[in-house]
């Protein structure tokens, strides 16, 4: 088993449908009223140096709920390449805490983080990769029907999201379309993993530059914003560029009717999606958001507990 959470594409399809199914157990214990302290005494520390709602509460949350305690540390607070080293600091927190989460700009930061640290590492976001995003997502998808028979499509910038969701059909196996301009498909490394990942897997990944063609037989419709923190300079081209990518009522009409749609949050509503849209029936936006708890609690508990 991994030590760190990183990328989904380090983990093998059973365990990841192992972390899914034990995510399934905790929101119905949760929904009982029943909190397992199955990490009684443990302490997680989260590092981050973007803002954030559904990451920061969750994992604070769910380290309460498993009977755990959880530590918030800004950029400020630590310096990081200024005060010290990324190393001294990896180092520190393995003499003082069970598991670190990271959230940060550049993807080799919590690389060099989980080299050096002797406790668990989890990516809480980087420029690069979004997986417990979307652990949060399978579990939503997982909900409503079995996750080898989804159909699932991307719209947008092949951003961290879609890099992640990438990455984790093609262990599983799924059935993943991507619509994105060519200019702004997923990163090259990412694509290369995917490719070897989905030809063991059985994985069907398709890239396209049209969103009804990905969309027309899709169960579920996925979406992203289209500048994400750090590219506000880029706002304005990026704009133009994805326009055509809106999820909105007219594009939805080359979706099957009981196609669902999904959004990581926070929305840059009027942009990437609309509010009909993001606030309407098909929507299950929300049920991500609040599965971001229970996936994440199953992932502390995956590399806290013993096998």
């Amino acid at each position: 088993m991994p030590k760190d959470f990183i990328s989904v594409a380090d983990w093998s399809a059973e365990s990841l449908l192992e972390i899914l199914a034990r995510a399934r157990q905790l929101k119905a214990l949760l929904a009982k009223g029943e909190r397992p302290q199955t990490l009684l005494g443990r302490t997680l520390a989260m590092y981050f140096e973007h803002p954030s709602l559904r990451t920061h509460v969750t994992f604070e949350a769910g380290m309460t709920q498993l009977g755990g305690h959880a530590i918030f540390l800004t950029p400020e607070q630590i310096g990081i390449g200024t005060r010290e080293s990324a190393s001294d600091v990896a180092m520190s927190l393995s003499r003082w805490v069970d598991v670190l989460v990271a959230r940060t700009t550049n993807h080799s930061l919590v690389e060099e983080l989980a080299a050096v640290a002797t406790v668990p590492v989890i990516n809480a976001l980087t420029d690069l990769l979004h997986p417990c995003q979307v652990m949060a997502d399978l579990l939503t998808i997982s909900e409503r029907m079995e996750l080898k028979e989804a159909r699932i499509a991307f719209v947008g910038d092949g951003n961290n999201v879609a890099n992640s969701l990438l990455l984790a059909a093609s262990v599983l196996g799924l059935d993943l379309r991507l619509a994105t301009p060519e200019t702004h498909r997923p990163a090259a490394s990412i694509r290369s993993r995917a490719a070897d990942l989905a030809e063991r897997s059985g994985a069907r990944i398709r890239f396209t530059s049209s969103p009804v063609e990905a969309i027309r037989d899709a169960d579920f419709v996925y979406t992203d914003v289209w500048t994400s923190m750090g590219q506000e300079e880029e706002a304005e081209k990026r704009r133009a560029i994805f326009e055509p990518y809106q999820v909105n009522a007219a594009l939805m009409k080359s979706a099957p009717a009981e196609a669902r749609v999904m959004h990581d949050l926070p929305a840059h509503r009027g942009e990437e999606i609309t509010d009909e849209i993001l606030d309407g029936p098909r929507s299950i936006v929300f049920d991500q958001a609040e599965n971001r708890l229970h996936a994440q609690k199953a992932v502390l508990e995956r590399l806290l507990l013993p096998a």
